[in-house]
């Protein structure tokens, strides 16, 4: 009985990280509600800065309606093979001026882990919550 409840504990908690590892779309949107002002995540229009929309998987300064907007850096760093995938989208969210120094983003990053999964599980989402 003891191993029945242990291995059930286990396979419960590994649920837990997994979720967090994957990020919740719906709280990820209430935390890119403050990069509204400059990104579209659900549309591609772009703002002062280029739309999230589709952003996983991209390269770099390649959004085709804002490539005579990007910062020499952000192009540099998409020629230089900078896609955003995860780890990417993760290093970048936490400190833009050290993923890409030289872009003209002025957000200064989000320190919350659990922050950054969620905005990163919103943009993949497809539908948006």
């Amino acid at each position: 009985m003891f191993r029945a409840v242990s291995s059930a504990g286990v396979f419960f908690f590994a649920g837990i990280l997994a979720a967090h590892a994957d990020g919740d779309a719906a709280l990820g949107k209430k935390v890119f509600n403050r990069c509204m002002a400059c990104h579209e995540a659900a549309t591609d229009r772009d703002k002062i800065g280029p739309h999230l929309m589709g952003v996983v998987g991209r390269t770099a300064g390649t959004a085709e309606s804002f490539l005579s907007h990007y910062s020499q850096a952000m192009k540099d760093a998409g020629a230089a093979g900078l896609v955003w995938d995860e780890a990417n989208l993760t290093a970048y969210l936490r400190a833009p001026k050290l993923k890409v120094p030289g872009n003209r983003m002025a957000f200064t990053g989000l320190t919350s882990d659990d922050d950054i999964a969620n905005v990163i599980a919103y943009l993949k989402a497809d539908p948006k919550p």
